[in-house]
């Protein structure tokens, strides 16, 4: 960019300000030498000696130079104007001017640009400098992240309309198993299509214990406390929560049925084992019924349950036999590899304990997905 008028007449005349100073100490440097040969001290010779006249110029010699600034000694004055003449006469368009006084540059600092902002240092929200990139690599996480939602997840998936069940596998690359999956859960459960034969009794260990129920956004979850856990097919899984969905997403020989209660648990390894308690209208369940007298009324609230108020045992049917199937989560991202064991005899809750669930939940179940083929197991 060429300055403008004002700004060359600002830097010329801080040049000519450091000038004047310059020549200032340059001649009071003269002076002094001045004075110094006045006691005898230093003599000085003159530059150029001037020639004897009978002396006859010497054609073989080169021709004599002009006298230039840097030929003078470091303490004349004369040096320095010659230098600051010689730059000013350049007029140069550049944001410096470079003056050598002796052996080092004399260079102005830039003049800071008055509209410019001010540069600084990216802190984190409790003061701390943060290191180099810091800034960019956060912006760039934020750009690649979407805001969460009000369920805690990055994607509002739903169970109905445009972020429903036949929508999640596009919502996000995590949740393509909810559509390329061959080992989705719920199923359809048919009697003549199992294999009847020997399967393992699910060992059950729960006691009573207290815990906390949450309203997710999507259904409600008690979070339990305690040692509660199953053993089955050689492993042992402990409790982690349990949910419920209406209607069930279970269906067993083409019927459907009224809630279902899936009881989540895992291994040291990390895999998943769920317990799926299928409900039908009925009598008032008991166990329901401490778990809804304290049933969060707003999304993400969440109420703590007495201690020992639980006991898993007064949910499960008498008859503990069961279907088994190796599926995946009914929820985004649909992750496979999930043990499930259905109970085969449902269990009831009261016409008022389900109005109450619907009331917050109209219907959360996933459909019925493709067995593919797919063994399952009838614990006879």
């Amino acid at each position: 960019m060429t300055p403008s008028a004002p700004r060359r007449h600002t830097r010329h005349t801080a040049l000519h300000l450091a000038c004047a100073m310059v020549l200032g100490i340059a001649a009071s440097a003269a002076h002094a030498n001045g004075a110094a040969s006045a006691h005898g001290t230093v003599v000085q010779e003159p530059a150029h000696a001037p020639a004897p006249a009978s002396a006859k110029p010497d054609v073989h010699a080169p021709a004599a130079k002009a006298p230039v600034a840097a030929q003078r000694t470091p303490g004349d004055p004369q040096l320095v104007v010659d230098r600051i003449s010689a730059a000013l006469s350049k007029q140069s368009d550049q944001n410096k001017l470079h003056v050598l006084v002796g052996d080092e540059p004399l260079v102005p600092k830039p003049q800071a640009d008055p509209h410019a902002a001010p540069a600084r240092k990216a802190r984190s929200a409790h003061g701390a400098v943060q290191p180099h990139g810091y800034t960019k690599a956060r912006a760039a996480a934020l750009a690649g992240h979407a805001a969460p939602s009000a369920h805690g997840g990055e994607v509002h998936w739903e169970y109905e309309g445009e972020h429903g069940p036949e929508h999640w596998g596009q919502m996000k690359s995590d949740f393509n198993a909810c559509s390329s999956g061959k080992r989705q859960s719920p199923i359809h459960i048919q009697s003549t299509d199992t294999a009847p034969g020997p399967a393992e009794p699910i060992e059950f260990h729960y006691s009573g214990s207290g815990g906390s129920v949450v309203n997710n956004g999507h259904t409600i979850q008690v979070d339990p406390m305690g040692h509660n856990w199953i053993k089955v097919r050689g492993s042992v899984y402990q409790l982690v929560q349990f949910h419920f969905h209406h209607p069930a997403e279970e269906k067993v020989n083409y019927k459907g049925f009224a809630m279902v209660a899936h009881l989540v648990h895992k291994n040291e390894a990390g895999q998943l084992a769920v317990v799926a308690v299928l409900m039908d209208v009925g009598t008032n369940n008991t166990f329901l019924q401490k778990v809804w007298t304290r049933m969060p009324l707003d999304t993400q609230d969440r109420v703590p349950l007495p201690d020992e108020l639980l006991d898993l045992n007064e949910l499960l049917p008498s008859d503990q036999r069961y279907y088994q199937f190796m599926g995946s989560l009914t929820t985004p991202p649909c992750s496979e590899g999930v043990l499930w064991m259905v109970m085969k005899q449902p269990v009831t809750l009261g016409a008022d304990q389900l109005k109450l669930f619907t009331k917050l939940f109209p219907m959360n179940a996933r459909p019925v997905q493709a067995v593919n083929g797919r063994l399952v197991r009838e614990a006879m």
